[in-house]
């Protein structure tokens, strides 16, 4: 069972960047597609971005295209989410899942494995 750490999150200003990470606490993130994933307070959980395990494929929900950038490092066996440009929309608990057929995928239901998250909160 791959347990899945999310770090990066905390307060900032409309604007602003922050950069997510994730990572594999006592496992590793090879052979995984990756998904971030977020739940703004009092609404419903919505797709941010994944990546394939292969890292050739990216995907990005759209109200973050343009903004958000999904990378990994898989010397170092991590996953980020760059976010740019944030507005208070933003604000949500965000989740790192991880999806045991490498294949990226904007649906919930694609992956097996999920962090606690992390808050990101965004002032006007």
């Amino acid at each position: 069972q791959v347990q899945l750490v999310e770090s990066g999150g905390g307060l900032v200003q409309t604007g602003d960047s922050l950069t997510l990470l994730c990572v594999a606490s006592g496992g590793t993130l090879k052979g995984l597609a990756i998904g971030w994933f977020r739940q703004p307070p009092g609404k419903e959980r919505e797709f941010v971005a994944a990546i394939s395990w292969a890292g050739s494929s990216t995907y990005y929900g759209d109200s973050v295209k343009g903004r958000f950038t999904i990378s990994r490092d898989k010397v170092k066996d991590t996953v980020h989410l760059q976010m740019d440009n944030l507005k208070p929309e933003d604000t949500a608990v965000y989740f790192c899942a991880a999806g045991d057929s490498g294949l990226g995928s904007i649906w919930a239901q694609a992956y097996d494995h999920w962090g606690q998250g992390t808050q990101v909160t965004v002032s006007s």
